[in-house]
This record gives C-alpha cells, structure tokens and sequence, in this order.
C-alpha cells in the first residue's frame, strides 16, 4: 500500500513538472503579439487597432481579435497553449515556444474583463 501511494505521488509530481509553464511577461507578450499576430488578429484592446485585418492570403476563418479569445467562456492558460501549439490550417506556418509562448499567453490572459 505504501508502495502504491509512493508510485502515485511520483507520477503526480513528474506529470505536474511536464506540464508547468514558464511565467509569462504581458508586456512582452505584447509586443510578439503586435510583431507576429497583428497581421491577422486585433491584438491590441481599446488602442484602435483594424479589428478588420487585411484579408488572407488563404482561406481561413475570420481570425478572432485577441480581447474576444481572453473573454470566451472557459478560456484557460492551459486552452491557449494547447491551441498555440497546436497545427492549424487557418493558421500560417510559424511556432512559438519557450518564453515567447508564455508571454503571448500571458497577453492574451491580461485581456480578460474584469468581473463584476
């Protein structure tokens, strides 16, 4: 029994390591958002930025302003890397990782509402 509680804990802590996430700066989250995502996203609230890009070079759905991303119901830290990472075919071919990730997830993040 002990065993077995010894084995789960290890597999809990391994799994739970797998799974963190550097800590995201928004304001440098911003400015890859403004460098790489604007050309197809608003990415910036309130500072009047086109919400109407300019149209794709492929057929895509319309890309979501970042503010409408944060504010989706159910929306997670978890969701948004999962889906960054994650191929689209709506999406051009570009990756981000490591600490440009986190950042732009913490952007994104920064753009929630605040409940009232």
């Amino acid at each position: 029994m002990r065993t077995m509680a010894l084995l789960t804990a290890a597999s809990v802590a391994c799994c739970t390591g797998a799974l963190a996430q550097e800590t995201g700066d928004p304001e440098a989250g911003r400015t890859v958002a403004v460098d790489i995502c604007s050309a197809c996203h608003a990415v910036l609230a309130g500072e009047g930025v086109d919400p109407d890009p300019d149209p794709l070079p492929f057929e895509a759905l319309e890309p979501l302003p970042f503010e409408d991303i944060a504010n989706t119901p159910g929306i997670t830290e978890m969701a948004l890397y999962a889906w960054m990472t994650t191929s689209h075919p709506s999406m051009p071919n570009f990756v981000l990782e490591g600490q440009e990730l986190s950042d732009v997830v913490a952007y994104v993040l920064s753009l929630r509402e605040e409940e009232t």
